[in-house]
């Protein structure tokens, strides 16, 4: 018995099932979560700004999907930071759904990513030591079975204080 896969308008196998919030699958017909289409080719200040609004919206399956955007389609340059931003949000999601051993992986994965993109996450203003820590918190919870916050991190340095002020 052979079963038909879903694809895209180029035959690449997707699946087309809707998604809950954190990307799990869900029968067909039913109604899930908006799904970012693939693909889309976004700033870095538009990429980070959605997938801050799909972290805080408890959505980091959805946010990984607009990181990995930016991991498959941006500068070379860039791609230690996406995929490290994408494999955090990953890991969130694995945390999520208890996946405790998913999310160490993960959370380790992009941490070590991100190390490797301090330059670049500089340069855009993103918090790779912030992230790294709370990378670093939320692993070591999930590999010691203890409770997890699974507040999502900022994905952006806080604001200068201004001088004066």
């Amino acid at each position: 018995m052979s079963s038909a896969r879903d694809r895209d308008a180029e035959g690449r196998a997707r699946n087309a099932r809707p998604r809950d919030a954190l990307g799990r699958p869900l029968p067909h017909g039913a109604v899930g979560e908006p799904r970012a289409p693939e693909g889309v080719v976004r700033t870095p200040a538009q990429t980070l700004a959605e997938a801050q609004q799909l972290l805080d919206a408890g959505r980091p399956f959805h946010a990984h999907e607009v990181l990995e955007d930016a991991w498959k389609t941006g500068p070379a340059s860039q791609r230690d930071l996406w995929r490290g931003l994408a494999q955090l949000a990953v890991g969130l999601t694995h945390a999520a759904r208890g996946n405790r051993a998913g999310a160490v992986t993960l959370l380790d994965r992009g941490a070590r990513s991100l190390g490797t993109a301090a330059g670049e996450a500089g340069r855009l203003g993103v918090d790779d030591v912030g992230l790294a820590r709370w990378a670093a918190r939320l692993s070591a919870a999930a590999g010691a079975d203890a409770p997890l916050d699974l507040d999502p991190p900022q994905l952006r340095r806080p604001p200068a204080p201004s001088a004066g002020k």
